[in-house]
């Protein structure tokens, strides 16, 4: 279904551009420019980084390294204005423990997740005191030079298991988010449809379990509502692109659009749509160092179920309506 798209704010709109300009400048100005300064005078400032990036190298295994300072940038609180984005805590989460976090849907970018997960934007330390927050990624990015850097000063970590199981196994209060759909549910990011990916995903409950973590299920409403994507025949020529594309990179190509900077317009801009992150209630898990398929499948249904009435307590006041179902891929 068509948006009706409002004439954005334009400061709202440049800052919601620099998240993914800022990753194309570190490809294409600063990763050029170390090189650069190698056959300089200034060689030993470049020199001086690749030795503190090959001392540094496990960091994003081990704990990874926030940034107060960067998660707390003023240009994230226009990001959040942007749609506007919010969280919404159900119960409370005990510093004492750890936490696996499904976060459902993917949708196209993530935007809610990382507004309330790897920013202060939407004050998630206030809401939970005494949570770390980190929100998992594809692990290739980690191997980047610069980008690394600045995806773990916000707060994210690596997807990959050694990363996982270092933050659940260190210390309490960690919260790792994992977007359970991964890249394939992009693909399902279509207005109006709550499909998820999740029926077969049961790896992270099994990690959950080995560690004794709390399973935390969360949806964020809205979501999908952002972008319209076209959405192509598996048989097509164009879907299996995207799939060697996928193969390739590790995450699909999709064709999407929203809204331009002038009222009315095309572009590539998100529609003006609310995005709420609610995060429910957490469930306890027993530490089972080897846990049966048995006991995974038992964890898995439970997670769903509470995932299920998450979200139909939830879904006519956020945007859905009285009939749509969550529906389980």
């Amino acid at each position: 279904m068509m948006s009706c798209p409002k004439k954005p704010d334009y400061l709202q709109a440049l800052s919601l551009l620099q998240w993914p300009l800022s990753y194309l400048a570190i490809f294409l100005i600063l990763q050029p420019l170390l090189i650069y300064l190698l056959f300089t005078s200034l060689w030993p400032l470049p020199v001086l980084y690749f030795a503190w990036l090959f001392l540094d190298w496990k960091t994003p295994e081990q704990g990874g390294r926030h940034s107060a300072w960067v998660r707390n940038w003023y240009v994230w609180n226009h990001i959040r204005d942007y749609f506007p984005i919010t969280i919404l805590k159900t119960k409370d989460l005990s510093p004492e423990h750890n936490y696996l976090m499904g976060v459902h849907p993917h949708g196209l970018l993530t935007f809610g997740a990382f507004c309330n997960f790897c920013t202060e934007a939407t004050g998630f330390s206030k809401t939970f005191p005494g949570i770390t927050p980190h929100l998992a990624t594809l692990s290739w990015f980690f191997k980047i030079p610069l980008v690394r850097d600045y995806l773990m000063a916000k707060g994210v970590c690596s997807v990959n298991q050694p990363a996982i199981d270092y933050l659940l196994s260190h210390g309490t209060g960690n919260l790792v988010g994992i977007v359970v759909g991964g890249v394939g549910e992009a693909l399902q990011s279509v207005p109006n449809t709550t499909n998820l990916i999740l029926q077969k995903r049961k790896g992270f409950v099994r990690t959950a379990l080995q560690h004794g973590a709390h399973l935390v299920p969360t949806f964020t409403f809205g979501e999908t509502e952002v972008y319209d994507q076209v959405v192509f025949h598996k048989d097509s020529s164009v879907y299996k692109f995207q799939s060697f594309f996928r193969w390739i990179f590790g995450f699909y190509c999709c064709v999407f659009y929203g809204q331009g900077f002038h009222q009315g317009s095309f572009g590539l801009l998100p529609y003006h749509k609310p995005i709420v992150t609610v995060v429910g209630e957490p469930l306890p898990l027993p530490q089972i160092e080897k846990p049966s398929q048995e006991t995974v499948d038992k964890y898995h249904a439970l997670y769903m179920d509470a995932l299920h009435k998450l979200f139909e307590q939830h879904k006519t006041q956020y945007g859905c309506s009285e009939t749509q179902k969550l529906v389980f891929l």
